[in-house]
């Protein structure tokens, strides 16, 4: 058994699958992007229902925007978590294409 709660919830970035992972006990929360004109647009969320409650969807955006943001992309929150995520964290309004 793991003994570092963060590292089995550690996000990572699949670039091949245009997506940001975390993978618990055998179930994958993702958020979905993809590139155009510049700019990262973000599509979809999700946490299976086994893994939902931990924080994990906010885990993964913030990861994802921080991404972006190291990259210089301009973002489009097409998605709506993504969206309501900036919305209440004003570091990330910048990002906003």
């Amino acid at each position: 058994m793991n003994s570092n709660p963060d590292a089995e919830t550690a996000v990572f970035h699949n670039a091949a699958a245009k997506r940001f992972e975390i993978t618990s006990g055998g179930a994958m929360a993702v958020a979905e992007y993809r590139d155009e004109g510049g700019r990262r647009v973000f599509h979809h969320t999700f946490v299976p229902p086994a893994l939902r409650g931990r924080g994990l969807a906010e885990k993964l955006v913030r990861f994802a925007l921080s991404d972006a943001r190291a990259r210089n992309l301009p973002v489009v929150p097409a998605c709506s978590y993504v969206a309501t995520f900036i919305e209440r964290n004003p570091e990330f309004h910048p990002l906003v294409a």
